[in-house]
Parts: structure tokens; C-alpha cells; sequence
């Protein structure tokens, strides 16, 4: 059970890491850009909301098989597959949570507003500068709320993980697929247990996004 367990930490927390890298510039050029066509790349990040996992679980399989054209790439490296790897679940995991690393740190790009980017600017501060040292500190707290979703979000999800990792002990085995694999056991007092901890996390995840909201608005104000 504790293996389990770890391996539901370690994903969640490796997802969130990576995620925050990858998300952090495609929301600062969705919120700093002035272009149409925008809001086609941000409704492409934001499909996993609206997909079905399975669907998603589907062409993640298959693009992840040894005959596919991307895994063909990278045959020369001794790589043969990534399905039902733990590295196949983490890229599964941050396609699958990417909405939600995205949407938070855009926001808080854009409320942020033009007004403390001129000021670095008269001060000579060149964009890299402005961004580190004046952009991602006003934003601070849409990073906070990214990594609390994305990490309750890969702790939670089912379908993704099942279909890539194919839930294999003490491999690609998650809290999620342990509960479904106790349930078709017959096992529920585990279950049971599982769940009821699943719960908790989910409850104490959603008191921390609310007082984040709390203090952003008392801020604000």
C-alpha cells in the first residue's frame, strides 16, 4: 500500500514541477500577446477538460506504442515504448493537467496589468529581467493555485493512468487504480479506506483554493 502511495506522490509532484516549467511561458504568451488566433492555442490546452480520459488515454496509447511514428524517433536510443512506463504516465499526467497549470498563471499574468512592466522598462530592466524580477513575483499566487490543482488533479485522475500505465504493481500501480482493483476484489474495507483518504485530500485541497482566493481578494481590495 505504501508503494502505491509513493508512486501516487512522486507522480503528482514530478507532474507539478515539469508542468509549472512548461506552462509558465505558453501562459505568459497567451496573456502578453495581441493576436486572433491566440485563443485557437489556448483551446487546445484547454481540451482535456472537456475530453473524456479515455479518449485522451486512447491517442496517448497509441502514440506511445513501439510502431508509432514518435516512438520510431527514438528506436536509435534504445528506446522501444513508453506505455505502461512510469515516464509514459508523467507525460500522460501533464497533457491531462496542463489546463490547469495554464489557465491560473494566465490570469494572474493579466491582472498583473501593463503598468508595473513599463516601470522596469524606464528602469532599464531588460524583458528577462522584468519577467523574473517584477512578473513572476506579482503572479506568485496564480503559480500557488497551478501546482495545488495540478497536484490534486494527477492524485485524482483515473482514466489517463489506467489506460498509458495499465496500473502495474509496484510500477505504474496509483491510488486511483488501487481502489478500482480493491473494488473488483471485492476488498472494501481497503477500498474504503483509500477512499475516504482521497476525500480528505480533495477537501483540504479545495479549503486551500479558497482561502488563496480569500487572501487575493483582500489583497485586491
Amino acid at each position: 500500500m505504501l508503494e502505491v502511495i509513493w508512486t501516487t506522490v512522486k507522480l503528482a509532484g514530478l507532474t507539478t514541477v515539469l508542468l509549472l516549467i512548461v506552462a509558465t511561458p505558453l501562459a505568459w504568451w497567451l496573456a502578453r500577446r495581441r493576436t486572433w488566433w491566440k485563443e485557437i492555442i489556448a483551446a487546445v490546452a484547454a481540451l482535456p477538460i472537456v475530453l473524456p480520459p479515455t479518449v485522451l488515454g486512447f491517442y496517448l496509447l497509441i502514440a506511445l506504442a513501439p510502431s508509432s511514428p514518435l516512438m520510431s524517433l527514438l528506436h536509435p536510443f534504445g528506446v522501444r515504448t513508453l506505455a505502461f512506463t512510469f515516464t509514459g504516465l508523467v507525460i500522460g499526467s501533464m497533457i491531462y493537467s496542463l489546463p490547469f497549470a495554464v489557465q491560473p498563471i494566465r490570469n494572474a499574468f493579466e491582472a498583473m496589468g501593463e503598468r508595473p512592466l513599463e516601470v522596469a522598462a524606464t528602469l532599464r530592466a531588460t524583458p528577462l529581467d522584468a519577467f523574473f524580477t517584477v512578473a513572476v513575483p506579482q503572479a506568485r499566487r496564480g503559480f500557488l493555485a497551478a501546482a495545488v490543482l495540478v497536484f490534486a488533479h494527477t492524485v485524482g485522475e483515473f482514466g489517463v493512468v489506467l489506460m498509458i500505465g495499465g496500473a502495474v504493481p509496484g510500477k505504474t500501480e496509483v491510488v486511483s487504480t488501487r481502489i478500482y482493483s480493491l473494488v473488483e476484489s471485492l476488498q472494501f474495507a481497503q477500498a474504503h479506506a483509500l477512499s475516504l483518504g482521497l476525500l480528505t485530500f480533495a477537501f483540504l485541497v479545495m479549503l486551500a483554493m479558497l482561502l488563496i482566493e480569500r487572501r487575493a481578494g483582500q489583497a485586491a481590495s
